[in-house]
């Protein structure tokens, strides 16, 4: 049966703004909010709006990625007629097939998007916090009798040159396309989310690889070429929360807005649940030492110290006299006694030693995966 939609989540980035947190993952495979990893937001938009499809593209550092998707079976894409696919570079006989750009992963890829033979593909990025119905899109994309759509979001005018802006007609079909432009003519910034007629863009990339067209990036390439040839091109606005936690900064500020029960992303909302991989650890604890303040506490956690206003992840402790504030501590890692961190990030199975002081209250504190910071005291 062929599929109306499929979906193609593009998670093959480093992430080098996120510094040692992608120094052995992925940027979409960075945990969030003590439960979830980013990529989690994209594949259950897409279980909750219905596609039966999901096509995960990777390319750097996949293994954690990977293992965590699995068969798709989490988010309910493991049904006879669904499935989850990872798509990696690999060598044939004209050569290694590496992926140059965003649109360029899509061409390598056009032998899985023929066999699922899809009238539209959905194109995501999948580092990105948001809930949102793609099937209220696609209708949007049939009404307006569109060759593409664009998902774009109105953000402050101050925060508008950094990023792809969409110039519209009164009916929102788009004119003109502008790359971070230092004087924006309007607010509505593209999102990463696109959705396209497949024939279309699939003849597109063809004769332009066959040209020797430089056709390899939606943004620098694609929706320019879209634009000059005079296709029906439309944006389609969103209102809700969106995130892109691209770094640090970003990626801190995500997290501490999800600690409240009321956020803006609505996660307690149960008509559209955000699903990921069960770890399947213990109840967490807190022992006579310990102290918990306005924070989300996961399974699997020990907690003996003091803990305020900040995440621990599955499986992390913090041991006895240790202080954690407006911290995310990612799963596994260890925070010895009598340590103090203050707005950080520790990565996951990271252990700060006995008595060591964190404070990223003048740039937030960022330990690795896996980083040992101090001299762990010697066990019995």
């Amino acid at each position: 049966m062929r599929d109306e939609m499929l979906a193609l989540i593009l998670a093959g980035g480093q992430g080098t703004r996120l510094g040692k947190l992608t120094k052995n993952i992925a940027k979409p495979a960075v945990e969030f909010g003590g439960r979830y990893r980013i990529i989690d937001f994209a594949l259950s938009n897409c279980a909750n709006s219905g596609i039966q499809n999901v096509g995960v593209i990777t390319q750097y550092q996949p293994l954690a990625l990977n293992t965590h998707i699995g068969n798709g079976s989490s988010w309910g894409l493991d049904g006879i007629n669904t499935g989850v696919s990872i798509l990696q570079p690999y060598s044939a006989s004209e050569g290694n097939r590496w992926f140059e750009g965003t649109s360029h992963a899509i061409y390598q890829n056009i032998d899985y998007i023929d066999s699922i033979d899809p009238e539209y593909v959905l194109i995501l990025s999948g580092d990105h916090i948001y809930k949102m119905d793609y099937d209220k899109m696609l209708q949007a994309h049939k009404d307006n009798n569109a060759s593409l759509t664009v998902a774009v979001l109105n953000v402050p005018l101050k925060e508008a040159s950094r990023f792809g802006i969409m110039n519209t007609d009164s009916n929102n079909r788009i004119i003109e396309f502008e790359e971070k432009p230092e004087n924006p003519k309007t607010t509505k910034a593209s999102m990463g989310i696109y959705i396209f007629n497949w024939k279309r863009l699939r003849n597109i990339l063809v004769a332009a690889e066959k040209g020797s067209v430089e056709m390899s990036d939606f943004g620098s390439n694609v929706i320019p070429a879209y634009l000059e040839s005079g296709e029906s091109v439309y944006a389609y606005e969103f209102e809700g929360y969106w995130k892109d936690v691209g770094t640090i900064d970003s990626l801190w500020e995500a997290n501490m807005e999800y600690i409240s029960p009321a956020n803006a992303l609505d996660s307690r909302n149960r008509q559209w649940k955000i699903y990921s991989k069960n770890l399947i650890s213990p109840p967490n604890f807190i022992g006579e030492h310990g102290s918990v303040e306005d924070s989300l506490i996961v399974d699997g956690c020990h907690v003996d110290g003091q803990v305020k206003h900040s995440i621990l992840s599955t499986n992390a402790q913090v041991k006895t006299g240790a202080v954690v504030e407006d911290s995310v501590i990612m799963s596994g890692a260890v925070i010895g006694a009598g340590a103090v961190i203050k707005k950080a990030i520790i990565g996951e199975g990271a252990v700060i030693s006995e008595g060591v002081e964190i404070d990223g209250s003048e740039e937030i504190a960022v330990v690795g995966y896996n980083e040992v910071v101090g001299v762990p005291k010697d066990e019995d």
